[in-house]
């Protein structure tokens, strides 16, 4: 049986993918443009653009799985449409060829009726801006004659996650005792994913046939609110509860006019101003995997933030 595993991309999933592997003591090829990575005798550390066929396909070349963890070189639909696509066709196709899973991590977004509790049965049809790029990929990959699993998370939150909702944006002010601002409602249940999970659940569907061609979701707490994850935090630090402010939906949109990032972000706002929850209950009982409690993940986010020096 082939012990390679192929990472591309060394953000937070990609990297913690890669650790995990390594610690069951699994050969890893990590593939970004940087040539980053963790440092392990196991890991090895490449040079690369994916968008490169016949590089990615020499790199992928006698891989068990492939568990593929870019992202766009920026947060907008037009880089999205103009990068992933062609990524993962490439990955798809080298993949197929080495007779190798592919592992997708993925997001919420191209749920098209978020309004309810999202299930892995729920329509994923979401149509316009960076949701329809999302929905466009998953539909790639269900015609693909390649074996594919997809792995549904919600925001991250964990070691080496900053930029996103749960990340440095709400952990840094909550360790320096300062006031936290977060978009929309600091009140509604919003799906938030510990990253080591989402980790821990690719690699395992990876290994098991039986699993594959699904989308899955990661085993997650049940849908906390912005102000009680902050507090998760603020408790594992010893710090004192948060004061918690929110930038209604009015304001965030009116600074994307002059923002194109504020404009991205505005686009999202539909996740924070209502309940936008992820049922993983069918998921934990398929795959086998509970999620980590949200105090053990907390302290483990604020214990990596420390390393940090914050």
């Amino acid at each position: 049986m082939n012990d390679l595993y192929v990472v591309t991309g060394a953000g937070p999933v990609g990297w913690t993918v890669a650790e995990q592997l390594a610690e069951q003591g699994k050969r890893v090829r990590v593939l970004t443009r940087s040539g980053s990575g963790p440092e392990h005798p196991l890991v090895e550390r490449v040079v690369a653009d994916v968008q490169d066929r016949a590089l990615v396909r020499a790199a992928v070349s006698g891989a068990a799985a492939v568990f593929h963890c870019i992202h766009g070189s920026s947060y907008t639909a037009d880089a999205w449409r103009a990068e992933l696509p062609g990524a993962e066709q490439a990955v798809l196709a080298a993949a197929g060829e080495a007779g190798a899973v592919v592992a997708f991590p993925e997001s919420l977004y191209s749920y098209s009726e978020p309004e309810r509790s999202m299930t892995e049965a729920g329509p994923r049809a979401a149509q316009g801006g960076k949701r329809g790029v999302r929905t466009d990929l998953l539909r790639a990959r269900e015609v693909s004659s390649t074996n594919t699993v997809t792995m549904v998370a919600g925001d991250f939150f964990g070691p080496r996650v900053r930029t996103s909702h749960g990340g440095e944006r709400m952990v840094r002010p909550v360790l320096a005792g300062k006031k936290l601002w977060v978009i929309g409602s600091a009140d509604q249940p919003h799906a938030f994913t510990y990253v080591p999970d989402l980790a821990a659940a690719m690699i395992h569907a990876a290994q098991a046939p039986e699993l594959w061609n699904k989308v899955w979701h990661t085993p997650s707490v049940p849908a906390v609110t912005q102000r009680q994850l902050a507090a998760a935090f603020a408790e594992s630090a010893g710090a004192a509860k948060p004061k918690v402010g929110a930038v209604p939906g009015w304001a965030l949109r009116a600074f994307g006019l002059f923002a194109p990032g504020m404009r991205e972000v505005a686009e999202m706002l539909y996740q924070f101003e209502k309940p936008f929850v992820m049922d993983s209950a069918a998921s934990q009982a398929g795959l086998g995997l509970r999620p980590t409690p949200l105090k053990e993940a907390a302290a483990a986010t604020v214990a990596w933030w420390g390393d940090q020096g914050r």
